[in-house]
């Protein structure tokens, strides 16, 4: 019989909580464990805190959100060569098996350039998979204006049509080993998710569970309160041999009270066991 698929919670689904909230409803609600999502708040950065945590709550950190959204730039340095390897080395500290990293932005030439390298040397001289993630174009929102007026101040630039990532939004065009996929991201680029999965095949490591409805921004929504096909994704993965973790990236910043996101919370959860197991 094959092992069933474990649940974890992106510390991100918190937000704006602390990391030690994402341990504690965690715990309290029944995952398999955590994902770590490393950005501006100090103890996501700090891997020796990060590892009492999971042993207080007897959480595992089953995987490793590089900082490498455009809000967390500067963590960890500013040269996103070393942080992907740190990356890598606080999930080996941790015992993680994943760590999540986006595809590079297009301004960050050196990076870019030698992305696939990269990523291919990381997972041959460690046990960690590096899971290069799905994302979307940005539409003409403030993100979208400061990557546009990066790329002109380092000579020319693209037009709105151009995807601020390089080599593509879709990581398969980047031809890696492995790769997450992310239904919220799916649903902002307007790709096929179910597709994307298929296409991603055996390479497909880890699953951000959450939902979108196709507005130009990304939603995070819990899953099926948007239009993605996520049951039909959970059971692609619940009936093949995906030996991934899946992990609930959702919003909460709109929740009104701790049991309202608590609420959220274990919804979400019982979503995914219902639509996974097998």
């Amino acid at each position: 019989m094959r092992p069933a698929i474990k649940v974890g919670l992106s510390t991100a689904s918190v937000y704006p909580m602390r990391t030690e909230a994402a341990f504690e409803y965690a715990a309290k609600l029944g995952y398999d464990g955590v994902e770590l999502m490393v950005w501006g708040e100090s103890v996501s950065q700090d891997i020796g805190a990060v590892k009492k945590l999971s042993r207080r709550y007897r959480m595992p950190v089953l995987s490793v959100h590089a900082p490498c959204l455009l809000i967390s730039q500067r963590v960890w340095g500013a040269n996103p060569i070393p942080k992907l390897e740190r990356s890598v080395r606080a999930a080996e500290t941790l015992g993680a098996q994943t760590v999540v990293v986006h595809p590079p932005f297009r301004w960050q030439r050196r990076y870019a350039e030698g992305f696939s390298e990269q990523v291919a040397a990381l997972e041959e001289s460690s046990e960690v998979v590096v899971a290069v993630e799905n994302m979307f174009p940005f539409r003409a929102d403030r993100f979208f204006r400061q990557s546009v007026e990066r790329m002109r101040k380092r000579g020319g630039g693209p037009g709105p049509a151009i995807s601020a990532f390089s080599p593509s939004y879709d990581p398969l065009d980047g031809d890696h080993a492995h790769y997450t996929l992310d239904l919220s991201h799916t649903a902002t680029a307007g790709t096929d998710a179910l597709q994307m999965a298929r296409r991603m095949g055996s390479g497909l490591a880890h699953l951000h569970l959450c939902d979108g409805s196709g507005l130009p921004t990304d939603e995070h929504l819990m899953p099926g309160r948007g239009n993605q096909p996520v049951i039909e994704v959970c059971q692609l993965l619940a009936g093949g041999d995906f030996a991934g973790h899946v992990v609930l990236e959702v919003s909460t910043s709109n929740a009104r009270s701790a049991h309202e996101r608590e609420a959220m919370l274990a919804e979400s959860l019982q979503f995914a066991r219902k639509h996974l197991l097998r």
